[in-house]
């Protein structure tokens, strides 16, 4: 039985700069992620940090806030099967370091806070996160 989902996934500031949307895009489409809906915006310290509340209390927050705003981002809602662990495992993990060889993070990350992508980590945040970005 298929489990057709959608996800949100962003192209960070550090990507977006060094021309990586195509290339993102591309393994997306490569393997088996349709982008139903793509725009390029460039948000506000404030809807950053509407958008990181669920971080909050972490001590990164601020730092994630200030990057997320910090240049354009491209915001996509992806689809497929099982699309928000698919594409969790096309990014790898949060440290380009310790990501697996040929992922998103691992191919293009810099750093913890400059990897590249954001990516819905639930079926559940998927759909707040996409609403967040393209409302109905």
């Amino acid at each position: 039985m298929s489990n057709i989902e959608k996800t949100l996934s962003i192209i960070k500031p550090d990507a977006v700069e060094r021309n990586l949307t195509e290339d993102i895009k591309n393994f997306f489409i490569d393997n088996d992620l349709e982008i139903l809906s793509s725009k390029k915006i460039h948000m506000s310290k404030e809807e950053a940090s509407e958008f990181y509340k669920v971080h909050q209390a972490k001590p990164f927050y601020d730092d994630l806030c200030t990057y997320l705003s910090s240049g354009s981002i491209i915001v996509m809602v992806l689809e497929g099967e099982n699309a928000v662990s698919a594409n969790r495992k096309l990014m790898g993990a949060t440290n380009p370091k310790d990501a697996e060889p040929n992922t998103i993070r691992k191919l293009y990350g810099i750093s913890i806070d400059k990897n590249s992508v954001h990516g819905s980590d639930s079926v559940e945040n998927a759909k707040k996160e996409i609403n967040f970005f393209f409302k109905d």
